[in-house]
Formats: C-alpha cells, structure tokens, sequence
C-alpha cells in the first residue's frame, strides 16, 4: 500500500498589529539610568535640537514677511506689507489675511531678503507675537494669527491648567520711512 500524504496543517493567521503612532515611532528615548555623562549630554542634544527648531521656524517666517514686503513694496492696500492685519471694534488685534492686490514687483533678490530677514528694525514686521497677563510673551515670530493663537493656547494650558486668561495678539507694522527735511529757504532781502 502506498504511503498516504499528511494532511496540509490549517495554519492561523498571524495577528494583526496595533499600528503605531508617528510620533512615538520617531521619538527617540532618553536614557533614564546610566552614567550621568551620557544622561547630560542626551538632555543638551535635545535641547540644543529643540531650540534650533524654533530659531529655524523664526527665521523661515522673517524670510516669508521680507519677501511680501519686498513684492508689495508701495501697495496702497496693504501699505507695503503684503498681509492686512483686521481688528475689533474696540480697536484691538483681531487677525490677518493676505493683501488681495497684485504684487507690485515679481521677485525680491535672496540677498536682499536675507538681509531684511536678520538685521534692521524690520526684521519681525509683518510677524504676530502674543502677550500673557501673567507676563509672559513671544515677539513677533509667527507668520499668521492662527500660529501665534495656538501657541498662546499652549501656554495657557502649560502655566494655567487649560483656562483662558485673555492673552492679546499684536503685530509689528514696517515703520514707514520719515519724509526728509528740507531747509527753509529764507528770501533775499
């Protein structure tokens, strides 16, 4: 008699797996024991990137105001700053939204922008900052009322337990330049 074939064994199929969320996938742990040598140096490395991060967003947001600044330069809508910035009746700061006129220039050299972007007294117009009652604030960093509202929400959770405390928003206009003065002419005698 010829040897019969075993069976195929009915194999289970394997379990499915919770997916993971993004952010607890790439986080990278800090070690919580180990020489104190290691554990510093993990916290400077975080903090060292974290602070970075921030400078890098300011940065990316001084470059974007530069450039409407630079590309509605003489806007009689906007008043050269590229973005209109609403407010309340009572006259406090409500939100922005971009200028609807046509650009009055096409391209706005990096140099140029790099430079608006980093030195003078321009260099955080067109950005929103906030300021807490409880004294804290931002300067002028964001690039829209919807950044700079939820970071002020942030910091009401963090320092007031989630309750809002009337934080107001602000925003740095471009200072127009002052027209020159011209000598009084005096008439001959």
């Amino acid at each position: 008699m010829a040897a019969r074939k075993p069976a195929a064994r009915k194999r289970t199929p394997p379990r499915r797996r919770k997916p993971v969320s993004r952010a607890r996938a790439r986080a990278t742990r800090r070690p919580r024991s180990g020489p104190i040598g290691r554990r510093a140096a993990t916290w400077l490395a975080f903090f060292v990137a974290k602070h970075g991060e921030k400078h890098l967003q300011t940065v990316n947001s001084r470059k974007d105001a530069a450039i409407l600044r630079m590309t509605h330069e003489g806007c009689p809508r906007c008043k050269g700053n590229g973005q209109i910035f609403t407010k309340g009746k009572d006259g406090s700061f409500t939100g922005s939204k971009p200028c609807p006129a046509k650009p009055t220039k096409a391209k706005a050299s990096r140099m140029k922008v790099a430079m608006a972007a980093r030195f003078g007294p321009d260099k955080n117009s067109g950005l929103i900052g906030w300021a807490c009652p409880c004294g804290s604030k931002e300067k002028p960093r964001y690039r829209d009322a919807k950044t700079a509202t939820k970071a002020l929400r942030t910091h009401e959770s963090r320092k007031h337990g989630g309750t809002t405390v009337g934080g107001a928003w602000y925003a740095q206009v471009p200072t127009t330049p002052a027209s020159p003065k011209v000598p009084a002419t005096t008439a001959a005698p």
